[in-house]
């Protein structure tokens, strides 16, 4: 979840800094070129100043020279020239020069600089220069009129080049910039700590969750950190949790004390019937029938009460051998198999996995007894142990009827036997006591169609010791 709310905080603060840095960018440019805009106004005032004192007109070219307010005009122009470089030029109406700085400088018939001329004719300061960027060269052209006696007599035009104008923005955008990273740093910082302590405890909660549904119905949530609304749904989750447990634990007593209670009215309900046997003939069918049912109804309360414990019980995990382990149980249901005419294999290489031997071996107790019992004479029973990255399997195969598909699902289920096997000794819940023990430790099993005929049973079991309840219970 972390990976999926990040990205999204990242991408919204990032959308946020652009929002606020794109138009601040933009107020940078255009404060830098406001500043040289307004130089160049007081500069063009000045010369405008200079100017209306010069009396000679366009048609007197040797008068201009010979005046000595056109020679200090073009002294000032010079000076500024060659000082900051910018081009200047005071231009009659008709575009001749009264003076100008370089001398080959004139107004030429079209371009920006015509534009602010023709503008200043108009008896008024060209306006403010479209906004200069970092990536473009060019000229800022700022133009004011010359007036005398109410009249336009002159025009001051100043072209300035937009080298140091540009630098300055590129230094504000590129401080702006390091703003921008340092507060986006800052922001990811703040995103991480905060999604962090959002998802912890759901990341807790969820861990919780599949431990309880693996069977460690003792797991619960540290109630610490995290939002209030999360720390009342985990205090909330353990209430829970602690009511499932405590039903589920009635269930088992009642179940547990109902198969221990029965006990000893059917065991002296079966000391009846062998006393009444003896007063009836030998072989009396009735008799025999009482006796099958009576042995039946005891194996199923051993059987309910061996489940009982099995859903009770604490799996004791150690590191174990699987492979010795299985090859153990392949030798002593050997003799039984032999008995039945059916052939049984072992491949059991060494491999390891983190499981209760006792339970493990119950359960393969329950599955080869089954694949044994349900196997034809001279049908073959296989027993193969395998590792993955994960798990540590063990594989029973037999070359019996096999189960249909509705019958695979319901397979495992209490009491649950297929009806082409209801005549085959047994009370149906072998199997769900083998799914219990092997889920207490963090185990399962599998059914499915083995081909070309028969059942395949997995039994599987962690390969590494599962950390997450010790984690759910001290995160804080």
């Amino acid at each position: 979840m972390r990976t999926r709310l990040l990205p999204l905080l990242i991408v919204l603060l990032a959308a946020v800094l652009l929002a606020l840095g794109i138009p601040l960018a933009g107020s940078v440019a255009a404060a830098q070129q406001q500043r040289v805009v307004v130089d160049r106004i007081d500069d063009t005032a000045r010369f405008a100043a200079l100017a209306q004192f010069v009396t000679d007109g366009p048609s007197g070219p040797h008068r201009t020279a010979t005046d000595e307010r056109g020679e200090t005009l073009r002294s000032e122009l010079e000076s500024y020239y060659g000082v900051y470089g910018i081009r200047a030029g005071v231009f009659y109406r008709n575009g001749s020069a009264m003076a100008n700085a370089p001398g080959d400088w004139f107004v030429p018939r079209t371009g920006e600089v015509r534009r602010a001329f023709d503008e200043a004719l108009l008896s008024r300061r060209s306006h403010d220069p479209r906004q200069v960027w970092p990536w473009q060269r060019g000229w800022l052209v700022v133009a004011s009129p010359v007036i005398r006696d109410g009249d336009v007599v002159a025009v001051v035009v100043t072209d300035s080049p937009t080298g140091q104008l540009r630098s300055r923005i590129l230094r504000g955008w590129l401080f702006i910039g390091a703003g921008e990273i340092a507060a986006m740093l800052l922001a990811v910082g703040a995103a991480l700590r905060l999604t962090g302590w959002v998802l912890r405890p759901v990341r807790v909660l969820d861990a919780t969750t599949h431990d309880i549904a693996t069977g460690r119905l003792k797991s619960r949530v540290a109630v610490a950190g995290g939002p209030p609304e999360l720390r009342r749904l985990a205090r909330s989750f353990n209430e829970m949790a602690d009511n499932v447990e405590a039903v589920l634990e009635q269930q088992r007593a009642f179940v547990a004390d109902a198969s221990h209670q029965l006990r000893n009215p059917l065991a002296a309900l079966l000391l009846r019937i062998e006393l009444l046997a003896l007063e009836l003939p030998e072989g009396n069918e009735e008799i025999a029938s009482v006796r099958t049912e009576g042995k039946r109804l005891a194996q199923v309360l051993d059987d309910l009460l061996d489940l009982a414990l099995a859903e009770h019980a604490e799996a004791d995990l150690v590191l174990t051998d699987i492979g010795a382990l299985a090859e153990e149980r392949v030798a002593a249901w050997a003799p039984a198999a032999r008995t039945k005419g059916v052939r049984l294999t072992g491949d059991c290489p060494p491999t390891t996995g983190w499981a209760d031997p006792i339970a493990l071996s119950s359960a393969l107790d329950a599955v080869i007894d089954n694949a044994v019992k349900f196997t034809p004479e001279e049908g073959t029973v296989s027993v193969t142990v395998a590792a993955d990255g994960h798990t540590s399997t063990v594989v029973v195969t037999d070359t019996g009827p096999g189960l249909t598909d509705e019958e695979l699902a319901r397979v495992g289920d209490r009491f649950w036997r297929s009806g082409r096997h209801q005549n085959v000794k047994g009370s149906g819940l072998g199997l769900s006591i083998t799914r219990a023990l092997l889920a207490a430790g963090g185990g399962s099993i599998d059914y499915a169609h083995h081909e070309p005929r028969g059942l395949r049973v997995t039994v599987r079991v962690p390969r590494q010791a599962d950390t997450g309840t010790d984690a759910a219970d001290t995160a804080s």
